[in-house]
């Protein structure tokens, strides 16, 4: 299993804004990820609600998981994406 830990880079967390360009970037990669915070219960990274149940904040660690083929590509991107707290999409997503 290929698995990033990362820390938030977005101040308000993964709430809204954050946590919509966050999921749109799950589900654009094509490989199904899984997110948690750090020692808890992994849920799926393509769900607002999932993604937004988790409650992140700024600067807390979360760990974004996968199996799939191309899990590790994605989850690079993913990683980056989430400490770089982008307000944007990259277009490599």
């Amino acid at each position: 299993m290929a698995e990033r830990r990362v820390n938030v880079g977005w101040a308000e967390g993964l709430h809204a804004r954050p946590a919509s360009i966050f999921v749109r970037a799950t589900t654009a990669s094509g490989v199904p990820v899984t997110i948690a915070k750090a020692g808890g219960d992994p849920v799926n990274a393509a769900s607002m609600l999932a993604v937004l149940g988790l409650g992140a904040q700024g600067g807390e660690e979360i760990v974004l998981a996968s199996e799939a083929e191309g899990a590790e590509a994605a989850l690079d991107r993913l990683a980056k994406l989430v400490a770089e707290g982008l307000e944007e999409l990259p277009e490599t997503v």
